[in-house]
């Protein structure tokens, strides 16, 4: 096999990742697959670069680069080309099949970017490339789980500075500008990948007080009306006020890769009832991780949060108060928002090496948000939390 030209030393690991590709493709019947967009470019070769990744089940991947990109001297398998209408001759001219049902990333590219590439090949049948590349990318290899883990671990370094970084008086965006300030200097790479063109974010979401009933336009499991409209979630520029909670959930993308995890402070003093919903978040979180193993429905895990929040009467409060999300999480690589969706009506068996964000939270009406987020690996025994740190509900 030919490995990724930048990464030599990656040879195993690359053929992993093929392999996960190719047996996704013969399960959607599909005999290539041309990709383009950032994402699978970069989990397909370990760089980003302009130009297309060509798949085929029998061949040797190619790597076709367009300027301003360029195929470096003697890369094996490394081409360069002027326009993608140039691949099909190549393909004839090397001894290629001209494909009859090739994969496109309907969901990754414009309609424009689509129907171009649709042009190349007039005789085909087309499927979804987008679907084929996001069920090989949801099982994670060893190389990936360690480089979310890694994540985590910077994450968690970044969190331990909240407290001393608030200060009395401050506003939600000036206390999410000093973390995101912790974020830079840890290492973080300052942009949140995230698949489709209908979720925006910063570096991340610091929620308080009322605002955590603010409905965002973006499928969040906690919105905010944010500092503008052009950008509705998050902070909104408020004071932070005694009596109210501070929700953390700030990125964590440090390698190409990400980790998701949410912490909660409280300013002077909390209600019982936000103390009695945070560490609801926490029992589930215990209970997922222990049956969170191979084999388990996703719907399983997302009804069991449900009966022990509405056990401890806090089933009006559970992901939301005024606006509820769907959803208790989601998985997590690349992306921030890969496959598996964490919902009812997904009753997809997890697997081994999946990774998840779990997010079992509350709103307290003009209290704030209160639970906890963990980034896990379905293992055997359980899920692995790859975000260790303090889940406590802390003291600003």
């Amino acid at each position: 096999m030919i490995y990724p030209f930048l990464l030599p030393d990656m040879k195993e690991e690359f053929n992993l990742r093929f392999e996960k590709v190719k047996a996704a493709m013969a399960l959607n019947e599909c005999d290539a697959l041309l990709i383009s967009s950032t994402t699978n470019i970069f989990y397909l070769s370990g760089c980003v670069f302009r130009g297309y990744v060509l798949l085929l089940p029998d061949r040797e991947p190619v790597w076709f680069m367009v300027a301003p990109s360029v195929a470096p001297e003697n890369a094996p398998g490394v081409f360069n080309l002027r326009k993608p209408e140039m691949i099909p001759s190549w393909m004839e001219e090397h001894g290629y099949p001209l494909p009859l049902k090739p994969g496109l990333e309907f969901d990754d590219l414009l309609y424009s970017e689509v129907e171009r590439l649709k042009s190349l090949f007039p005789e085909s049948e087309f499927r979804n490339g987008s679907k084929i590349m996001r069920e090989a990318r949801m099982i994670k290899t060893d190389y990936e789980i360690a480089k979310i883990k890694e994540d985590g671990l910077h994450q968690a370094r970044a969190y331990s500075q909240v407290p001393s970084c608030f200060q009395p008086g401050m506003t939600d965006l000036e206390l999410q500008i000093e973390v995101e300030r912790i974020l830079r200097r840890e290492g973080c790479l300052g942009y949140l990948r995230a698949a489709g063109s209908r979720m925006e974010l910063n570096l991340g979401s610091v929620i308080s007080g009322d605002n955590a009933d603010v409905a965002s336009p973006y499928d969040f499991a906690m919105g905010g009306a944010g500092v503008d409209p052009s950008l509705p979630v998050g902070a909104d520029g408020k004071t932070i006020k005694p009596g109210t909670t501070v929700m953390l959930d700030m990125n964590g993308g440090f390698n190409g890769y990400q980790s998701d995890m949410t912490r909660t402070w409280y300013l002077d003093s909390v209600c019982e009832e936000a103390v009695k919903a945070h560490e609801c978040s926490r029992i589930i979180l215990r209970e997922l991780e222990k049956i969170g193993v191979p084999g388990t429905p996703i719907s399983t895990l997302y009804k069991r949060a449900v009966e022990i929040a509405e056990a401890e009467g806090l089933r009006d409060y559970f992901m939301g108060h005024v606006n509820k999300a769907k959803f208790i999480g989601h998985g997590i690589g690349i992306e921030l928002n890969e496959q598996p969706v964490m919902m009812e009506r997904n009753h997809q068996p997890l697997q081994k090496n999946m990774t998840i964000a779990l997010e079992p939270k509350f709103v307290i009406p003009h209290v704030g948000a209160v639970g906890v987020e963990n980034t896990y690996r379905v293992d055997d025994n359980g899920l692995e939390n790859l975000t260790v740190f303090p889940e406590e509900l802390q003291e600003l």
